[in-house]
């Protein structure tokens, strides 16, 4: 059974940071492209970062560029999301969804990817 289970939520004032981490099992993540999306209460979900299945090949959404680093470890077939100066307004529920694309590609919507976590919470509050 594929699955992807997301750890490291929590609790961090303004200004702080976290590091969110996406481990897969039952299968391998080599082939597949990692995303981290984001839903806060009464809004969509909206895309947060993006990487391909080699790492090479990252992107990142406006709001984020600058304090948010995407990352993963194929070995340990676990994703990454470092996230420093952390705003209220990053105050979320945190997914990793994953999709099987070709080296280097990755997916920047949350209807192309096939396998989802279940979350993490996020609260940024003083």
């Amino acid at each position: 059974q594929l699955q992807l289970v997301e750890s490291g939520g929590g609790l961090v004032q303004p200004g702080g940071s976290l590091r969110l981490s996406c481990v897969a099992s039952g299968f391998t993540l080599d082939y597949y492209a990692i995303g981290w999306f984001r839903q806060a209460p009464g809004k969509e979900r909206e895309g947060v970062s993006y990487i391909g299945n080699s790492g090479s090949y990252t992107d990142y959404e406006d709001s984020v560029k600058g304090r948010f680093t995407i990352s993963r470890d194929n070995a340990k077939s676990t994703a990454y999301l470092q996230m420093n100066s952390l705003k209220p307004e990053d105050t979320a529920v945190y997914y990793c969804a994953a999709v099987a694309l070709e080296y280097g590609l990755i997916a920047t919507m949350a209807w192309q990817y096939d396998y989802w976590g279940q979350g993490t919470q996020v609260t940024v509050s003083s």
